[in-house]
């Protein structure tokens, strides 16, 4: 699997930072690591693992907006305290939390509190890709 991720090159790339953003517990660090040493230009690879991981966190954000108690609390089984740590983690740091969007565990469920918060889009696309970047 991971040597067909790779062979895809930029694309795999773009597929697997998007489904590591969403609520889908994957890394994508280590393609990130690998296509350079595989002679990947470094600033296309940050690019388009910044537009994956931004492009899997609006779509936390929609299924928050749109959905957060069917889809995340019924669906996608988010539980109970980690959607408690990501409510606390915004009361604490207001618009700012999505800054660290980027942090295993609990930067995916503050994308998707974002959204059942009705954040304004704009302000979630700076600070998402601010901290995805």
């Amino acid at each position: 699997m991971i040597s067909f991720i790779f062979s895809l090159g930029y694309v795999g790339l773009f597929i697997i930072s998007f489904l590591a953003a969403s609520l889908i517990p994957l890394s994508s660090e280590l393609f990130a690591l690998g296509l350079p040493a595989l002679g990947y230009n470094i600033w296309w690879v940050m690019l388009v693992a910044t537009l994956g991981n931004y492009c899997g966190a609006l779509l936390n954000y929609y299924m928050g907006k749109k959905g957060s108690d069917f889809i995340l609390g019924r669906t996608m089984k988010i539980k109970p305290e980690t959607w408690a740590k990501a409510e606390r983690f915004y009361e604490r740091w207001g618009q700012v939390a999505l800054f660290f969007s980027w942090v295993p565990f609990i930067g995916d469920p503050l994308t998707a509190v974002a959204g059942a918060l009705n954040m304004h889009l704009g302000t979630f696309t700076f600070w998402v890709l601010l901290g995805k970047g």
